[in-house]
């Protein structure tokens, strides 16, 4: 059997289709995402910068959202100009090195943001169910250490997952009907026995997103909970206004997640899982910034303030 390891003296290349089958589609989307990508480049680099200038901001909920924003840039970054590249040259091929290191980045980034979202909704529970214990239970060492846990386990998740491809065995050209290498098209294209493998992918795969979401799930039940028993109708508005950005990501977020678990992997799914994938590693990593100033006073002061000068 050949390992991955032989597999390098054995040239193996990987054919990004991307969205070879409209031609005339091409410069269309390519135009599309690039506006996507400067927009999402700007406005995660921008919220980042915001946090950093506006002291009103220095609270648990905006570091966890600069995390979040530099997961966003990070992860369209690692995405999105291949996909730009495949969309105005012939050539469509990536290296299997190119292709292994791109998924792992790109599921570091995945798995942590899960797992940011779900720090942010604990964060949101504290802040509501008890507000008096707040700055002791969000303090700057606990946050710290969410961030680091976020981070680690993310970088774990990642490297189990390589390493479940890196075991397998490749050999010369193969498909990927997809503008990137996600796990699932690289390990169909393997001639090993991918059992064990796909096994691993489950059980971690299914840990990362339901985990998560129990917390964001959880959490928003206890606050609605706690929110509804306010006698204030003013109290109850304020307190919903304050998750109304992070549930809005949440929901788009997980709703894309869960849509591209339920869609058949078959041929005549492949142009919705296609579109399901640019929503989710192209278009949300814009939304997020989006999403979290257009409702955020002291954001867009400080927006006004910095176009000012």
């Amino acid at each position: 059997m050949v390992n991955a390891k032989q597999n390098q003296s054995d040239v193996v290349i990987f054919i990004l289709l991307g969205f070879s089958d409209y031609p005339k589609l091409q410069v269309p989307f390519f135009l599309l995402f690039l506006n996507i990508y400067v927009v999402t480049v700007v406005g995660n680099l921008g919220m980042i910068v915001i946090i950093k200038i506006n002291p009103k901001l220095h609270t648990p909920m905006y570091f966890f959202l600069s995390h979040l924003s530099f997961v966003d840039f990070s992860y369209s970054t690692i995405i999105t100009p291949k996909l730009l590249d495949i969309l105005v040259v012939e050539d469509r091929s990536i290296s299997f090195e190119g292709c292994i290191a791109q998924f792992c980045f790109a599921a570091t980034c995945l798995v942590i943001e899960t797992f940011l979202l779900a720090v942010m909704a604990y964060d949101r529970f504290v802040a509501i169910c008890n507000p008096l214990l707040y700055t002791v239970v969000m303090s700057q060492t606990r946050c710290a250490l969410l961030i680091a846990g976020a981070y680690t386990w993310g970088t774990i998740s990642s490297l189990i997952f390589t390493y479940t491809l890196l075991i397998l065995s490749f050999h010369g050209n193969n498909i990927i009907n997809n503008f990137l290498c996600e796990y699932s098209a690289i390990l169909s294209a393997s001639f090993s026995d991918k059992h064990v493998t796909e096994i691993i992918l489950s059980i971690l795969a299914n840990f990362n997103t339901f985990f998560t979401l129990i917390i964001v799930l959880t959490s928003y039940l206890f606050i609605f909970v706690t929110v509804l028993k306010r006698h204030s109708a003013s109290g109850r508005h304020k307190a919903f206004s304050t998750c109304v950005s992070h549930l809005t990501a949440v929901t788009i977020f997980y709703g894309t997640i869960l849509f591209l678990y339920c869609v058949p992997s078959s041929k005549n799914s492949w142009l919705i899982i296609r579109m399901g994938t640019v929503f989710c590693t192209v278009v949300i990593p814009m939304l997020n910034p989006l999403i979290y100033s257009l409702r955020n006073k002291d954001v867009k002061e400080t927006i006004r303030k910095i176009i000012g000068h």
